[in-house]
């Protein structure tokens, strides 16, 4: 070689290239350098860091770098992150549980595991706004309704809740909806699980509500009683005949609400065969794993004519344009955005995944295979009950029991810590008395164990096998003679190969994340990575019981500590609260902190809430259900929040002034200037600052809610921090507070918790929200693993990319359609709304029509008209890649051109492609073909669109009215889904 030295430069090796090469932040945040100097120059700008700049105002810019701590801030590779977790999740020790009180161990089956928990395909929008590529989601979620019919014996249900507790309290506010708020009282059973007595007195409190916990034989059948709870089997494992208690309440116009097992129920006789009016519980030991406490579906079981006061979505039946039966989110117009403060409920309280994995869960086993279940289970529980009698130790329930045995051992604690040494965990439930929960996990070899804890010497003298064939079933005179679950999809995917298949047709009748994009505004639908939700499957996390003493859950416990202090530092807050479990629930809790700080200073009367017509639809139901007055402010011709009707407003109220609610960047999808300022205008006059964080990945790492001057703000954790959605759920929603709230921070009656990182428990605290001491555990590593990777710069750069991404596609829309809301410099936050109402004034074509015709483009809509009627609102997010965003904003171009053709009269104003969208396979491959366009213009409308890959609608557009008025609610006995005729089965 003529030159040595080059040879020589030739071999050596780059620093460069001995850096690790999975670096995560380029994996999520999705546009390249280069695309952002020319995304940003469209728009008017030399950077994406000048348009950025220009965007936020500068009074809230934050400074800091926002520090993550030497670990994460430069941001742990994908292997790296793995590696740590892993090591940190081996802290936690996996004893065998038999604590019970509501969380059992249980076998999700594999196929159902790979093919939906652990498949993005079912990882779908948030809510199911658009059924005609929502139909297999929407289908799961009716045999998850039709599960809990049967098994509780009601007429109907709803398609999940939060957990067991927070669904009782859901049931205490219908029984008193039902006596329209004049009885004030509601009895709880004394046999109830703890953690449910809890919730339903801390939303009584503040509800004008008085919950009195009693024995359930002296219930005081009273004027003014509402209703009454009680558990069945109870929580120490007894099973009590309430029917006369039951007649006596109805006697008395009260309510019988009841929680309950579903496995139990398939051998008991179901509530609503003896009385019950509202039945509730959790599905939790149907697959889904214990995970620390969450996330697991709960049900809401009633009588059909409670309809319209039943909590949470509701899946009904309908028809499309075609008159084909089809499936649908009923009675939306109970949604916040539309009814605000007299909303039914919160429609974000909903764990949609949960109970898919639950319905399928049934759909697998069917009524025979949970029979089976239940009856190895109480076998289990009769052999040990056997064995303890042997042992000379009291059995409590004797008489009629399910899976739980309470034991009097004499010395509880000896009993527990010598569980605890043969790696087992039992519930005291006092000095002298344990309990014992059995479960379909539980073998021969643990009821041994258990029996050696219990014996003095460690030598029982007997085996459970030698005892079983001595005993016989104990459920008295409860056993259940009534069939459940007949219907044909409950009794036809029992091997692995159907159930493969049946889960695969119902996820190719889906839209989601890994077909293309989803621009719902305010649901931030970004990427939900794969190291992410590796994790959540993990042993080590996944089969934990709530309630295990805390030195063996040490790696849950260090991990909440780095996520709260990660999120706090995002936040600019003092502390974090993990114990909400939804977004709803976080602005809740985020309500009572500031009600319980009130009342610590003396301030009972401070119950004033001032909330912008803008806000965020949940705002207002949750300011009722925290006991606040709402006053509303309005905003001015550009969507900013009036801050002198602020002002006036909190004048005019400053002695009865309790908080303000605001999202930011507003709803419309606007930095406002003035935040900081209405914050100094609400402290002035005595009252707290809440921020909705539902917007907060447009803050992260730019601002934050403790910068701009905010005292507390819930996040969104499936939305800013990439939990997945799921069709509803599962949702995480912490709480950032600053110092002076952390004392006020929810607690819960097992484990005791407080806030995070250097605040714990407090007697001062609002009480208990949730069923689970730190909410739903088992997906909060999926935002300590996305912090974790992204690190510092990463985290700002996503912030950054998601407005780059918004003002692009605004840009390029804004000579089709008109950008309703803008900022000072003419920039948008991270998403806009486009207008449609001119379109709608001159052509009749609606945003609905718009939407419908997206989907033959193969796009899921934007959210439709909200916050503003008629208007259509997109967000980007910032792991959508440019060609992406290109894509979505040529279908809304070609759509424009669409409706051009009606403007000018070349298309007819009601028989157009947009008025017939979505187009179906079944309507474009139909002999006749009458409409006035091309069928292929119809389903083929732009190159992308082809044969090969098309994504489908399953059905042309759905008649929301008729499924309304015709409401049905469940699968019928026999027959498909598609055989249902709403017309037969009427609610």
């Amino acid at each position: 070689m003529s030159n040595p030295m080059a040879y020589a430069s030739a071999r050596m090796i780059s620093v460069e290239a001995l850096k690790p090469g999975d670096v995560f932040a380029p994996r999520h945040n999705s546009i390249t350098p280069e695309q952002q100097t020319e995304m940003a120059k469209l728009c008017g700008f030399e950077s994406m860091e000048a348009l950025v700049e220009a965007t936020v105002p500068d009074a809230i810019k934050r400074t800091d770098g926002m520090p993550l701590g030497p670990k994460y801030h430069e941001g742990m590779t994908e292997s790296e992150f793995l590696e740590h977790f892993k090591a940190m999740a081996s802290k936690n020790k996996v004893f065998k549980s038999f604590i019970g009180m509501g969380y059992h161990g249980t076998h999700i089956p594999t196929v159902i595991m790979r093919n939906l928990l652990e498949n993005p395909g079912w990882y779908t929008q948030y809510t199911p706004y658009q059924a005609e590529i929502a139909q297999g989601r929407l289908e799961s979620l009716l045999n998850f309704q039709t599960m809990m019919c049967d098994l509780t014996g009601m007429e109907m249900s709803n398609a999940s809740l939060l957990d067991e507790a927070t669904a009782a309290a859901e049931a205490m506010t219908m029984c008193s909806a039902i006596a329209r708020g004049k009885k004030p009282r509601f009895l709880v059973s004394d046999k109830c699980h703890p953690q449910t007595i809890e919730v339903c007195k801390t939303r009584a409190s503040a509800l004008g509500l008085k919950v009195e916990v009693v024995d359930e034989g002296s219930f005081d059948m009273a004027s003014d009683v509402c209703g009454v709870l009680v558990q069945y089997p109870a929580t120490d494992g007894s099973i009590s005949d309430y029917a006369a208690m039951a007649q006596k309440a109805h006697d008395a116009k009260i309510k019988v609400c009841v929680s309950t097992d579903p496995l139990a129920l398939t051998k008991l006789t179901p509530p609503g065969e003896w009385g019950a009016d509202i039945v509730i519980g959790s599905a939790q030991r149907f697959g889904v794993p214990m995970g620390y406490g969450g996330p697991h579906a709960a049900f809401l079981s009633c009588h059909a004519e409670y309809k319209r006061l039943l909590p949470g979505r509701i899946i009904g039946v309908s028809r499309d344009a075609q008159g084909k039966p089809c499936l649908r989110m009923a009675m939306q117009t109970r949604e916040q955005h539309i009814r605000r403060d007299k909303a039914t409920s919160n429609i974000c309280t909903a764990q949609a995944l949960l109970a898919n994995i639950a319905g399928m869960y049934g759909v697998y086993h069917g009524p025979e295979g949970l029979t089976k279940i239940a009856d190895r289970v109480h076998g289990f529980a009769g052999v040990f009950a056997a064995g303890m009698e042997k042992l000379g130790h009291t059995v409590k329930n004797g008489g009629a029991f399910f899976d739980t045995i309470t034991v009097d051992v004499g010395d509880a604690k000896a009993v527990s810590d010598a569980a605890v040494s043969r790696g087992m965990n039992i519930r005291v439930m006092g000095d002298s008395v344990v309990s014992v929960a059995m479960d379909e996990t539980t073998t021969l070899a643990d009821v041994n164990n258990l029996f050696a804890a219990f014996s003095a010497n460690g030598k029982p003298g007997f085996t459970a096998e030698e005892l079983a064939p001595s005993v016989s079933p104990k459920l008295g005179d409860f056993a259940r003679s009534s069939k459940f679950m007949q219907h044909q999809i409950f009794n036809s995917c029992h091997t692995e190969h159907e159930m493969l298949r049946y889960l695969k047709k119902l996820e190719n009748m889906d839209l989601s994340l890994a077909h293309s994009m989803i621009p719902l505004g305010s649901c931030t639908m970004k990427l939900n990575a794969t190291t992410e939700m590796l994790p959540i499957t993990w042993p080590e996390l996944a089969n934990l019981h709530p309630y295990v003493p805390l030195d063996q859950a040490q790696g849950y416990q260090e991990m909440f500590e780095d996520l709260a202090t990660q999120l706090a530092s995002i936040t600019g807050f003092d502390a974090v609260s993990l114990q909400p479990n939804s977004g709803a629930a976080g602005e809740y809790a985020g309500l009572m902190a500031i009600r319980q700080y009130h009342r610590s200073r003396g301030d009972e009367h401070r119950d004033v809430c001032i909330i912008p017509v803008s806000a965020h639809g949940t705002n207002p139901a949750s300011a009722i259900m925290a006991g606040m007055k709402i006053v509303p402010v309005g905003v001015d011709a550009k969507g900013n929040i009036n801050i002198e009707e602020v002002r006036a407003k909190a004048i005019e109220h400053k002695d009865k002034l309790a908080a303000l609610m605001i999202t930011y960047p507003s709803t419309h999808g606007v930095y406002e200037d003035g935040a900081d300022e209405i914050c100094r205008i609400i402290h002035e006059n005595g009252g707290q600052v809440y921020m909705d964080g539902a917007n907060m990945n447009a803050q992260v790492g730019l601002t934050a809610p403790g910068v701009i001057g905010a005292d507390v703000c819930h996040l969104n954790l499936h939305k800013t921090f990439c939990i997945p959605h799921g069709g509803g759920g599962p949702g995480m929603g912490p709480i950032g507070i600053k110092k002076h709230l952390a004392p006020f921070m929810p607690t819960h009656p097992v484990v005791p918790t407080g806030a995070y990182p250097n605040f714990k428990s407090d007697a001062e605290s609002f009480g208990c929200m949730a069923a689970a001491p730190y909410g739903s555990s088992l997906i909060l590593p999926i935002s300590y693993a996305y912090i974790s990777m992204m690190g510092s710069q990463g985290l700002k750069e996503a912030s950054q990319m998601a407005i780059l991404n918004a003002n692009y596609m605004a840009k390029r829309l804004e000579q089709h359609y008109p950008v309703l809301f803008k900022g000072k410099n003419g920039t948008c936050a991270h998403e806009f709304i486009i207008d449609i109402r001119p379109i709608t004034d001159s052509t009749g074509i609606e945003s609905e029509d718009i939407a419908k015709r997206l989907i033959d483009y193969g796009f899921h809509a934007p959210t439709m008209s909200w916050p503003v009627a008629g208007t259509l609102m997109i967000e980007p997010t910032e792991s959508e890649s440019k060609a992406e965003l290109d894509r979505f904003c040529d279908a809304l171009i070609c759509i424009r051109e669409e409706i051009r053709q009606v403007e000018n009269g070349t298309a007819d104003k009601d028989n157009n492609v947009l008025k017939h969208a979505p187009h179906a396979l079944d309507v474009v491959t139909a002999d006749e073909w009458t409409r006035p366009y091309p069928r292929e213009l119809g389903c083929y409308p732009a190159p992308w669109v082809k044969p090969a890959t098309k994504f489908w609608p399953t059905h042309s557009r759905v008649d929301n009215v008729y499924g309304d008025r015709h409401l049905v609610l469940r699968l019928p006995e026999d027959g498909d889904v598609e055989d249902v005729t709403p017309k037969a089965a009427t609610a």
